[in-house]
């Protein structure tokens, strides 16, 4: 972003926390918005999950290639559209949803956001953590131990908490230059596969079925689902006058730009390495694939690169944490995520016994968790469109029975019925190697789209009960007049 004139946004370190941003720090252009997620996708997970659709779901080259294009369009897609909400509102994603679930109700859905984030960072992480002993294997001939194992991921996380504690400018600029370093290995890696890959084998596979194809875009996609309700945090310093289908443009094209060839290489590495979706490492196999002088310095972008995915979680996280109640400045908060991911990361690199089926099992219920969310938020979101006051800023930070989100007791109703019953709904079909749901053996859950149900049963829901009335009895809450919309719509049409 371009510095502005205040405190919290010219020192090295940001101060301000989840208090909606005044009108006169929103600078910036939405293109800025393009390198950080490209760093929100820069991981080598997604080759091994490139590499699962091939050795689990049987899927050939050109489903491989149908399943990554259609997962980031439609997770990136949500990321982005709700993203716009930030640019109207100032604030937080967490803290926006207190407009739509009441200032206690918002503590519910909060909450699960909230573990599920320990989860994502702490399988960033591990992986992270991997990367770094492989290198050191590769360079120096360093065998993993477990007295390394530790130290190598308390400095993989202690490094994600300086990052993501100095706030939002540094992790621009974090995210500007692994984002060019990135790319130039990547095109590096994928010009080498190009030309030692038998390529005949690769199109020799045959077709895997459709149901595995829709499900493999759902677990691909689940991913990107995970950021959506981060997508505000990013867009608040935004003007209100940037472009809301730039926005989307942006987000959809910098986290295809990522995921669609990493899949794809994922899958294209599986063919000639079939063993690559098994391993209980999920980096080490890159040593195998490609000459020591283009995987050392692949791995060590791709290490920056799940620093920053981490950071980016964290700093989100931070954000969840306050409005939770949780009374410490933003970068203390997040240190709570970085213990979290600590002890995570220890138990599954020492007690886990398979890293890849205690992933996809945790991509499955993170996509359902935060779908439910998604749906109830976005058509509450759709209905500020026509309102003169979308989000009202002392509304979202006061807590007490005056709040304009106060509702009934503190809770939207409306809301938390949506969220309840879509959350239990999404369970139900949903199959993973924990449990499996009473309604798994429909054809919503043998295709994998308990995500896709979920966000669909919330939003209908929603918009069936009675539109929520918000505390207040101004014409702030009535439709703006109609010259309103046009005027929107110049604003949109800008950056």
């Amino acid at each position: 972003m371009d510095t502005v004139s205040t405190a919290d946004s010219d020192g090295a370190i940001e101060t301000r926390g989840i208090e909606p941003v005044p009108d006169s720090e929103r600078h910036g252009r939405v293109r800025e918005l393009f390198p950080t997620w490209v760093a929100a996708n820069i991981s080598v997970l997604l080759l091994t999950m490139g590499a699962a659709l091939v050795v689990f779901n049987e899927l050939n080259f050109w489903q491989v290639l149908i399943v990554a294009a259609c997962a980031a369009t439609a997770s990136f897609g949500m990321v982005g559209l709700l993203s716009v909400s930030g640019k109207w509102g100032g604030a937080p994603g967490a803290m926006l949803s207190r407009a739509t679930f009441g200032v206690r109700g918002n503590l519910f859905p909060g909450s699960i956001l909230w573990v599920a984030r320990f989860g994502w960072e702490t399988i960033n992480a591990v992986t992270g953590a991997y990367a770094v002993l492989t290198v050191l294997d590769l360079l120096f001939g360093i065998k993993s131990n477990t007295v390394l194992i530790v130290v190598t991921l308390f400095v993989f996380v202690a490094c994600t908490f300086l990052v993501s504690g100095m706030g939002r400018k540094a992790l621009n600029v974090c995210n500007k230059w692994s984002t060019y370093l990135f790319g130039v290995f990547s095109v590096m890696v994928l010009v080498y596969l190009i030309a030692n890959m038998n390529w005949s084998e690769v199109f020799a596979k045959p077709a895997g079925t459709t149901a595995m194809l829709i499900t493999g875009i759902g677990t691909i996609a689940a991913g990107g689902i995970s950021w959506v309700p981060t997508g505000p945090d990013f867009a608040r310093y935004l003007p209100r006058a940037a472009s809301g289908k730039k926005i989307v443009g942006v987000t959809v094209s910098g986290a295809a730009l990522v995921m669609v060839p990493m899949v794809l290489m994922g899958g294209v590495m599986a063919v000639a390495t079939p063993d690559l979706a098994k391993a209980q490492d999920p980096v080490s196999f890159l040593g195998d694939i490609l000459p020591t002088w283009l995987a050392v310095p692949y791995l060590l972008t791709a290490i920056v690169g799940m620093l920053l995915i981490n950071s980016l979680s964290m700093y989100s996280a931070g954000f969840t944490a306050q409005t939770m109640g949780v009374k410490l400045p933003r970068a203390m908060a997040v240190s709570i995520n970085a213990v979290i991911s600590l002890v995570g990361g220890l138990m599954l690199m020492l007690v886990a016994k398979s890293f890849l089926g205690s992933f996809i099992t945790f991509l499955i219920l993170l996509a359902v968790s935060f779908s439910a969310w998604i749906g109830v938020y976005t058509v509450d979101m759709l209905r500020r469109r026509s309102r003169a006051v979308r989000y009202d800023p002392e509304g979202l930070m006061d807590t007490g029975r005056t709040s304009r989100y106060w509702y009934v007791g503190g809770f939207c109703w409306q809301a938390m019925t949506a969220w309840t019953l879509a959350l239990a709904a999404g369970i139900c079909f949903t199959k993973c190697d924990w449990f499996t749901g009473p309604f798994a053996s429909t054809p919503v859950g043998e295709y994998g789209l308990g995500w896709a149900a979920t966000i669909v049963i919330s939003a209908l829901i929603m918009a069936l009960l009675p539109t929520p009335r918000e505390n207040t009895e101004d014409t702030e809450n009535t439709p703006a007049p109609a010259a309103a919309p046009v005027a929107e719509e110049r604003e949109d049409a800008t950056v």
